[in-house]
This record gives structure tokens, sequence and C-alpha cells, in this order.
């Protein structure tokens, strides 16, 4: 793809699993050349499935295709001198470069920031791990392993998540490696903008711990304003009122009105005066004290009718909409309209296949997922002819074949 805001940008991607390739995954929609450098054996994620029927091929999955279309893939051995000069030199000619490995593996590879921000300063080097780098500050797990659950348990998140009685749980999607990643691309993009004016590239890191903390951000006011500690609540807010996902008689609906103007119109549509008319329910302060009954009133409406019933009624008053699965999502209308849904190309079968799209949409240059994830090396004979092409210009000790 070409012409997004990112155009022109050249991305050397070392990053495997799902952070670091969330995070390049946004580049790529945007218009950067990113250049997944993977091992011989190739990121795990290619063997994570799943696979559509008829693919026998399996050369990777939906996970894969996820998070790496777009990009382009060369193999090269960085634990060999020639991979890793050969790194060095596309690193040497890149605006960034993104890896996600634990913390010392560059360094032990003699790939370190230092050293490639000296052959090129203006390089942006971004790095996603579990604790962070201690460039940036050396946490104590620094070399503790992560994974999204052992974020999600240890920033917060699973400990505001589930039912008020009942055991923690993880949020659905891997946030605890998706919203790092997102914070990863803002970080580089971010980077790259101070650059164009200084000409200096930086080290710009990202620990999935922050990042879930920082999304967390509630909790920590919470605590420090008030001293409490807060708990999972269920569906409920701990200040806001009503703020509830309420049972319908097929399936459950989100309803949202704690601006008093709402909650004034929402009992108007569900015809209870009374409710608008107690004194003790005026304002959402009160309204949280009493959320319990507020609760029950608007479930006793909202069970008596369909999910579509609930939203005829309601939709557009107040914000409302039904718990929806991945086939009804596939349906729905905004999808289609907002382009959330891509088809890719998928190597081993015919026709395309559907991903999650890019949110960030562009009025002059726009980030629309137009390719495929690569297969492994699939560009690697163009990669080494560059550099090449670089060695025959610059001369056989700046260029490793």
């Amino acid at each position: 793809m070409s012409g997004g805001p990112l155009d022109g940008v050249r991305v050397v991607d070392l990053t495997h699993a799902l952070a670091g390739p969330y995070a390049t995954m946004l580049l790529a929609d945007l218009g950067a050349d990113v250049l997944k450098v993977e091992s011989p054996a190739g990121d795990l994620a290619r063997r994570a499935g799943p696979y559509p029927d008829g693919d026998e091929l399996r050369a990777f999955g939906g996970y894969f295709q996820s998070v790496n279309r777009g990009k382009r893939s060369v193999v090269l051995d960085l634990k060999t001198p020639e991979g890793a000069a050969a790194l060095r030199s596309l690193a040497g000619d890149a605006d960034v470069l993104v890896e996600n490995f634990s913390h010392g593996v560059m360094e032990r590879l003699g790939l370190s920031y230092e050293s490639l921000c000296a052959d090129n300063p203006r390089l942006v080097y971004a790095a996603v791990r579990g604790f962070g780098d201690a460039r940036s500050g050396r946490s104590p797990y620094l070399e503790w392993p992560a994974f999204d659950v052992v974020v999600q348990a240890m920033a917060g998140l699973m400990g505001i998540t589930g039912t008020e009685d009942g055991d923690p749980i993880k949020v659905g999607p891997g946030i605890g490696d998706i919203y790092p990643g997102t914070m990863l691309a803002l970080g580089v993009t971010s980077a790259l903008y101070e650059a164009r004016g200084t000409g200096r590239g930086q080290f710009v890191d990202v620990a999935m711990y922050d990042a879930i903390l920082a999304l967390c951000e509630r909790i920590i006011y919470q605590h420090t304003y008030t001293g409490a500690v807060p708990r999972a609540e269920g569906n409920r807010h701990p200040l806001l009122s009503p703020f509830d996902v309420l049972p319908a008689l097929d399936g459950w609906v989100a309803i949202a009105a704690p601006a008093d103007s709402r909650w004034r119109t929402l009992c108007d549509l569900i015809d209870r005066p009374d409710l608008a008319a107690d004194p003790g329910l005026a304002t959402n302060l009160l309204r949280v004290a009493r959320r319990a009954e507020v609760f029950d009133a608007l479930a006793a409406w909202t069970s008596g009718r369909t999910k579509e019933e609930v939203l005829a009624m309601l939709g557009g008053r107040v914000p409302v909409g039904a718990v929806r699965d991945a086939a009804e999502i596939a349906a729905d209308p905004h999808v289609a309209a907002r382009g959330m849904v891509v088809q890719l190309d998928h190597p081993g079968v015919d026709g395309t296949l559907g991903v999650a799209g890019q949110p960030l949409k562009f009025s002059r240059t726009p980030a629309v997922p137009d390719r495929r994830a690569p297969l492994l090396d699939e560009h690697g004979a163009e990669v080494r002819g560059e550099l090449a092409e670089r060695r025959s210009a610059f001369g056989p000790d700046r260029v490793a074949s």
C-alpha cells in the first residue's frame, strides 16, 4: 500500500507474537514500508492458526494475517555475522527499527540501540517488552517474560474485571499486547515528527505493564484521592449511573445515561415519570448511591423486550447498544459503511478472507489495508538485491551479503 500518511517511511521490523507486530501493522496500514525480519524458522505466530477450510499450504493463519498484513518478509539469521551485518545495513538506511526481544538480546547480538544509532543518528529505535527497558527505568521485573494475561493481572485490569463475588476475569481480546502495541506506534510517529526538525532519532520504550496501568487510570486516582482500593463490580461503574448491561428477551443490552438530562430522557422513553420525579435520583451522584435500584427499574423494562426493540425505542436518544457476537457485528451496516472488515488474499485458498479494518480515517491520505501478510522470506531476493546495490555503491565493508 502507498499514499498513506507514513508513505516513504522505512521500518525494519524485528517483532514477533502480538504486541510488536500490532505496532508495526499500524505503521504499515498508515503507509510505511515495513520489512519484517524473521529467523529461518519464522515468527511462531505463523503456525498459530486458525486456518481456513481447504488451506493445505498453511503458510500462516488468521492470527498472523491480521497483524502482519501489508509487510514484506526477509529471513536473516541474526546469530551469524552475515545476518547481523545485513541487519545493520538495513537499519542504516531505515527511519525506524522496532523490536520486542527480551531485554539484552540485541546487545548480545552486537545490535544495540547505541550501536545502530551511531551508524544512523536519525534512527528511531522502538522496543516493547513486558517490563520495559533499563534505559527508561530499571524494573525489578526486567528479566521476567510476560504475556497478555500476566500484565492484565499485574497492572490492575483483572483486579477490576469480574463480578463482585466472583473470580478475576481477563479481558477477552489480547489487550495486554494490543494496547502497548498501539502506544508504541504513537511513540514512533511522535519521535518521527520530532526527528524531522532535529535530524536525530531516539529510543522509544513501552512496557506492557505501564501501558495497561495507564489504561486502568481510574483506579489510580480513586486510590490516591480517596484511599479506596477498587475491586471488580461486574458490568456496573463505580462513578456513573445508569451505566449497565441489562437483560433482554434474546440477550443483553448496554445503557449508559449518567448525564442528568439523559436520565430524564430515558425515564420518559420507558414511561417511568416516577423515576424522573424522584429527587433522590435527580443527579448522577445520587443515582450511584442507589444504583441497584436504578438497575432493577431498567431491567424490568428491558427484560420484556428483544434487543432490537430496545434499540428501536432508545437508539439515537440515549446511549444504547446490544451485546453482539462476531456474526452480528459482521452483518452490522456500520461495519460496512466504515470499512471495518477488510478482505485480503490468503495463500492456499481461492478468494479473500476478512480481518479487522483500520479505525484511523484520513480525508487525503487513506490508511486502508490492501495487501496480505507475506510468506516467509517472500521478499528476500528483493531485499538482498537492494543490499547488493548498496555494497556496490558504498563498498563491502558497509554492507553484508
